[in-house]
């Protein structure tokens, strides 16, 4: 099993530029970094290049004694905020993909693609559509890169209409763009008349997290809102914590940093048992899992129906909640128990399926 530590709240080192450093920039590291996302990091700097990239300590500035930070409290242990950010591995190793020898430091151009020619045009003069992947790259300038995206968009505007223009723009870019939930390009896009935006499938965890948090509350990051405040409420009030299809403890460091992983052991130390389901034996479920349930991928329904089954025949369901939060209850549990279909949803029904021992 891996042997990994949580981090600690030893005392800060003063946040003074170190030696030989000519300065220290304050940069979010992550997924969205420019709302609300990753954790800060304070990046060194000299002769214009990252010397390294180390957490940001709260206390070098500021007296913690004047702070009025957030509290956990579970079974006479506490849990407090550390005084200095806890950011991912990968943000503390940016420095390797700043200056990685694969980065693509200049705009450039396929050799036989002419932005002049028409397209599905081949030859000289032409696009060559047939030779992506095969030809060579040659380094373009700046202002000629410019000038071939703003041709292209007018050109597909014009022909097409502009919702013939796909963006991938509905959040969620990397804190290295300049308006990381690709606010420039959209607002471009729509003063020209509108584009097809690219949006996360509904299907995947989107619809899983969204679907949860307007039914059950409110998302649990950060600990700033307290009507987002949920990490609070559910370690104060939970005995166990089921985690299904998730890995806190590398998935949220895009948006969080390594708090997920002080959380974690905290509900370890005053003894809420923790319940992962996943077809992977994965990091946190590795370290923290007191009972890990393996389902083949993409049978989860299958599981979660058989779940119901049982509920529902044992009459073990919380009425209540059922009555207040759900809309179809009637319709599924018809499903469930077979009278839509003559095939009710058991346990030995799904275990074939889903690969969970009844």
């Amino acid at each position: 099993m891996p042997d990994k530590k949580p981090p600690t709240n030893k005392p800060a080192e003063k946040q003074a530029i170190p030696p030989g450093i000519d300065r220290t920039v304050l940069k979010a590291l992550g997924l969205s970094g420019g709302i609300f996302g990753a954790c800060p990091s304070c990046v060194d700097v000299k002769d214009g290049k990252i010397i390294r990239i180390r957490p940001l300590h709260w206390d070098s500035l500021y007296d913690p004694k004047t702070f009025n930070p957030w509290k956990i409290t579970k079974n006479g242990k506490t849990l407090e905020p550390l005084f200095k950010s806890v950011p991912a591995p990968w943000s503390l190793a940016y420095k390797k993909r700043a200056y990685s020898p694969n980065r693509v430091m200049y705009p450039m151009k396929r050799i036989d693609w002419d932005p002049n020619g028409a397209p599905g045009s081949t030859g000289p003069g032409g696009r060559n559509p047939q030779n992506r992947g095969k030809s060579k790259f040659v380094r373009i300038s700046w202002d000629e890169a410019a000038q071939i995206v703003a041709d292209e968009v007018k050109r597909v505007c014009d022909e097409y209409g502009p919702l013939a223009i796909l963006v991938q723009g509905d959040g969620h870019g990397e804190c290295k763009m300049v308006h990381a939930p690709h606010g420039c390009s959209t607002l471009l896009l729509d003063k020209l008349g509108g584009f097809t935006q690219q949006i996360r499938n509904p299907d995947s965890w989107e619809g899983w997290y969204w679907g949860s948090k307007h039914v059950w509350g409110k998302g649990f990051i950060g600990m700033m809102a307290p009507n987002d405040n949920l990490v609070k409420d559910i370690t104060e009030n939970s005995d166990m914590i089921l985690m299904w299809g998730s890995d806190p403890e590398t998935t949220t460091w895009g948006f969080r940093g390594q708090f997920a992983s002080r959380l974690l052991y905290f509900w370890t130390e005053v003894g809420v048992k923790q319940i992962y389901i996943n077809p992977d034996l994965n990091y946190a479920a590795a370290i923290h899992a007191d009972k890990w349930i393996p389902v083949l991928p993409n049978t989860d329904a299958a599981l979660q129906l058989a779940v119901m089954y049982v509920w529902i025949t044992e009459d073990t369901y919380d009425k209540e909640y059922v009555k207040t939060h759900t809309v179809g209850f009637d319709k599924m549990k018809a499903y469930v128990l077979g009278e839509e279909d003559g095939v009710p949803k058991t346990p030995a029904w799904a275990s074939p399926k889903c690969g969970v021992p009844t």
